[in-house]
């Protein structure tokens, strides 16, 4: 579990630097400037991102149980799961209604995905991971939404389309073998 929390802090860390000490981070960017910065945030995030794949796979070896997951949670967990890919392709297509209406259609996304898995996962690393996750997201989206910055571009037809369309064919390839293959476990234990 040490490797797991150790990446949730070396991951997490970096990306709330902006709700927790946005005056620091901008003396950072003044003095190392945008590229020197850049490189150390994403390093010690794929540090951490390493830490949390593997303290989570180890944590799945002994599995401690806190509460007993109702039927049908995993259904539910996956089909959560569609709104969360469509907004997270928001996110990084320029000019669509998702993006030109909500602002930060990626913290909704991951909003969507820890709540959907906490919802179908009951353990404590399941706790520990998407809790963390979800905490992160919300109290990023409140900072976010306070941060003086230009509104989006308006969206396009086009642009929601794609949105929509990357969403829903991840989705489909997560559904049938992607989440098994990548984590183990088949988001509907029906299918894949």
């Amino acid at each position: 579990m040490w490797a797991l929390i150790l990446g949730l802090i070396l991951f997490l860390g970096p990306h709330s630097v902006r709700i927790v000490a946005p005056a620091w981070r901008e003396a950072r960017l003044a003095d190392w400037g945008e590229k020197r910065w850049k490189l150390s945030y994403t390093a010690v995030s794929v540090v951490g991102l390493l830490l949390i794949i593997w303290g989570y796979g180890q944590a799945r070896l002994d599995p401690h149980p806190l509460w007993a997951t109702p039927r049908g949670m995993n259904h539910l967990a996956g089909l959560l799961m569609l709104p969360s890919l469509i907004l997270l392709a928001a996110s990084h297509v320029p000019r669509n209604h998702f993006k030109a209406k909500l602002h930060h259609p990626m913290l909704l996304a991951v909003k969507l995905w820890a709540f959907g898995h906490l919802l179908a996962n009951n353990t404590v690393a399941d706790l520990v991971l998407f809790g963390a996750f979800l905490a992160w997201a919300i109290l990023d989206f409140r900072s976010a939404r306070r941060r003086a910055a230009p509104p989006p571009p308006a969206g396009t037809a086009r642009g929601t389309a794609i949105s929509v369309a990357i969403g829903v064919v991840a989705w489909i390839a997560l559904v049938m073998g992607l989440h098994r293959w990548i984590i183990g476990v088949s988001p509907f234990p029906t299918m894949g």
